[in-house]
């Protein structure tokens, strides 16, 4: 945990942040492209996080998205499609759920992963996420949806 995590959390419960998110990704987006994924917003913030790199499933033109994670000590990786508790599914989900494969970036190193979805063990996996990022209690009480817990693990 860094010195701003405790800011960082605050700010991420704010009730009309999901509406700012797009902003907030794009800026994460450049930051990170401009210091070749050495540096991202969650970085400054004192929280893991990694860049998924997907494949778009209509287009086919890859598709990178900045995600806080969780990093589990057997070198796998846990994400949520929490989008803040918007209502709406991020479209990185479905981007991942069409793909046999993906890639992610952990401080500037490109990682090949392969990916599942949690089912049985999601209730386990959720609490290690709330470990690492509390607000996604909030998201979970904002949204109707289950949001959805992916476990990424090196190939």
């Amino acid at each position: 945990m860094g010195l701003l995590t405790p800011l960082a959390v605050r700010i991420g419960a704010i009730p009309w942040m999901p509406k700012a998110l797009p902003l907030i990704e794009k800026t994460d987006s450049r930051l990170q492209r401009v210091t070749s994924g050495r540096l991202s917003l969650l970085d400054i913030a004192g929280l893991p996080n990694l860049m998924l790199r997907v494949p778009g499933r209509k287009s086919g033109v890859l598709r990178s998205t900045p995600l806080l994670c969780a990093p589990r000590s057997n070198g796998e990786w846990l994400i949520a499609g929490s989008y803040f508790g918007n209502p709406t599914t991020p479209t990185w989900v479905y981007n991942l759920r069409a793909a046999d494969s993906a890639e992610i970036v952990v401080d500037g190193t490109p990682i090949e992963v392969s990916w599942r979805e949690a089912c049985d063990d999601r209730p386990a996996l959720w609490a290690e996420l709330l470990d690492v990022w509390p607000n996604f209690r909030l998201y979970e009480q904002r949204t109707d949806r289950t949001i959805p817990v992916f476990v990424l693990t090196r190939r």
